[in-house]
């Protein structure tokens, strides 16, 4: 409950800093890739990938529409 949170501008998620039992450097995905640039790139193509998808569903609500990756 008082963990801290850093926020992902690309998947709009907030996502702990620290988790008891799990390394801290694998809860940002970025520090897994050798290539930062790389995971970014792929990042950004994959939030697309879901914002496209949900036009589907256009007659979402506009806080669920806002909840997703921000691509």
């Amino acid at each position: 409950d008082d963990a801290e949170y850093r926020h992902d501008p690309i998947f709009n998620l907030n996502v702990p800093v620290s988790c008891p039992g799990v390394p801290d450097d694998i809860l940002d995905p970025r520090n897994t890739w050798e290539d930062g640039d790389a995971y970014h790139k792929q990042a950004k193509r994959l939030a697309g990938k879901f914002a496209a998808n949900f036009k589907k569903f256009k007659d979402a609500a506009p806080e669920i529409r806002d909840a997703g990756p921000q691509a």
